[in-house]
């Protein structure tokens, strides 16, 4: 069967640069390897292609003589097959293929086969505020227990004086390659446990690990206008890394706690206003609060309970732009307890009154019962 063209297989131009090769590369490994798509013999076989053309135009020589005389002109040269330890192309081929199992795998990687340092882990504090608090912002400090480097050896893990020295047995990678069958793999090194070093004399402060733990206060300032689900990122805040590496972050996460009298809805504020029966019917003004003081409410005359009334600007700004919010007030009628003898004698006389108004004082209520009693009479006439 004829070959395909590596150009093809790659998908990359006939004047790719050498970076774009090895991009190509990397990406058709990490897709088609065999640890990643198990008894899967067609990525199996795009997987070896992808490492075929690579060995040619990894290598300028070699890529002359394909562009030149495609297939012919590196068959022989190509060798052909074998495992990857036997690879063309050199410290290319290898180099690329540290980087995609780096990439795969997470590893980290050190400068010039030295100490390999580690990034340090993100942490999360869950922060709790008052609505006053998330609106109008402020500053909070906050009591984490975390992984800091560590003072004496500066994050190395050695006694003062002294240096990690570069492992033996992977010369300071920190993986070794072993060869199964067709394949060759990348582990980390048993030896040195992925670090690429060996402490032959720990710090006694951190017993080699280059961090301790410590509880570490901060100021975390609260922007105006954050709400529950925003999250603050405060960049190196988080653990130290290993071997000196870069501190992880830390992310605030933002709850607000539940507020006694109002309610958000992005920018808005809601409240529920209780008002009385005499209220309701007749109107009338009312004192309502707002995050800035107190404002007046008016009511009209027959307002029904849950009748929304809004008030403009008096919400909240978001954090994350925008105006300004509105405050919503939804009133409900209160129905009075407690009655005295006098207070309920003048309701039952104000009942009757109202009887004597054949429903047009209650509309709602006449037209319910006028729909149940038509529903009954419905039910019992009979069907034809």
């Amino acid at each position: 069967m004829a070959k395909r063209d590596f150009y093809e297989i790659l998908g990359v131009a006939k004047n790719a640069s050498e970076a774009d090769i090895k991009k190509a590369y990397r990406r058709a490994a990490q897709k088609h390897h065999p640890d990643r798509n198990p008894d899967n013999k067609e990525s199996e076989e795009k997987f070896k292609e992808a490492k075929e053309a690579y060995e040619i135009l990894s290598n300028a020589q070699k890529r002359a003589a394909y562009d030149q005389f495609g297939h012919a002109g590196v068959d022989q040269s190509a060798g052909g097959g074998g495992g990857f330890g036997g690879a063309a192309g050199g410290g290319n081929f290898g180099d690329v293929f540290g980087d995609v199992f780096g990439d795969i795998f997470g590893g980290a990687r050190g400068g010039g086969g030295g100490q390999r340092v580690y990034r340090g882990a993100d942490l999360r504090y869950n922060l709790d505020l008052d609505l006053e608090e998330a609106v109008r912002g402020a500053t909070v400090k906050i009591r984490i227990p975390t992984m800091v480097k560590c003072n004496p050896c500066e994050g190395s893990g050695a006694k003062k004086g002294t240096s990690p020295v570069s492992c033996t047995t992977c010369g300071g990678r920190g993986q070794v390659r072993i060869q199964q069958g067709f394949f060759s793999l990348q582990q980390a090194c048993p030896h040195c446990q992925g670090s690429g070093h060996i402490i032959k004399d720990p710090c006694p402060d951190c017993r080699g690990q280059g961090r301790v733990n410590e509880q570490k206060t901060l100021s975390v300032k609260i922007p105006a206008g954050v709400d529950s689900g925003d999250r603050i990122r405060l960049a190196g805040e988080g653990e130290a890394g290993e071997s000196g590496g870069p501190s992880g972050d830390l992310y605030v996460q933002i709850k607000v706690r539940p507020h006694a009298i109002f309610t958000r809805e992005e920018s808005n504020l809601h409240c529920v206003v209780p008002i009385s029966f005499a209220n309701a019917v007749l109107g009338g003004e009312l004192d309502v609060p707002t995050l800035d003081g107190r404002v007046k409410l008016k009511i009209p005359a027959e307002t029904q309970t849950g009748k929304s009334f809004r008030l403009r600007g008096k919400g909240v700004k978001s954090v994350h732009g925008g105006g300004i919010g509105d405050l919503i007030c939804k009133v409900e009628v209160e129905t009075p307890i407690n009655l005295g003898r006098k207070q309920k004698e003048l309701l039952e006389e104000f009942q009757r009154a109202m009887e004597e108004g054949d429903g047009k004082h209650s509309p709602r209520s006449s037209n319910w019962f006028a729909g149940v009693k038509k529903f009954f009479e419905d039910m019992t006439q009979p069907k034809s």
